[in-house]
């Protein structure tokens, strides 16, 4: 494989591995501003605990949806250190996210309906960037090479056979 096919191939597989993040981060962000706004308008839970539950909550749905769709081809061995690296990271990623709208609501009196959830917005946004290295560096480890492998083999000889696979054999 020559090295510009081989970018190609790092390439994609990232944009395929940003394109779900997106897809499940997406969902979240809708769970996430359902509860805050729910909870706003519900109860008399001030904005940035409202944003906090809001976030936990939509943590929740997240990991859910990162281990068995994004990352469900990486490393499954160790979800206790898996779950633990993913709710540390998470709960920076809720400072980030809620640290904003604190500043806006409380050191600028910016607590409208509108301005708290555009903060809000703004917050999850610089989250999900730090969340996304984050999570893809330290907590859906790739598989080692040689694993990979092995896995890959494992699932063909298990799987269907395809016609072309049948007859390399």
């Amino acid at each position: 494989m020559s090295e510009r096919s081989a970018l190609r191939s790092r390439l994609e597989a990232l944009f395929r591995e940003l394109v779900k993040f997106g897809a499940v981060g997406g969902a979240g962000v809708v769970v996430n501003f359902a509860v805050f706004n729910l909870v706003r308008q519900m109860t008399e839970v001030p904005v940035v605990r409202a944003s906090i539950i809001a976030t936990v909550v939509a943590t929740g749905t997240n990991y859910l949806g990162y281990r068995y769709f994004t990352y469900r081809d990486r490393d499954k061995q160790g979800r206790t250190k898996e779950l633990t690296l993913f709710l540390l990271f998470s709960a920076v990623g809720l400072v980030i996210e809620n640290g904003l709208l604190y500043v806006a609501t409380y050191g600028f009196h910016w607590d409208s309906p509108l301005q708290s959830n555009v903060f809000k917005f703004v917050g999850i946004g610089m989250a999900t960037l730090f969340r996304f290295w984050s999570y893809r560096t330290w907590v859906f480890r790739t598989l080692p090479a040689r694993e990979a492998v092995e896995t890959a083999e494992s699932f063909l000889a298990d799987g269907p056979q395809h016609p072309r696979s049948a007859s390399r054999k």
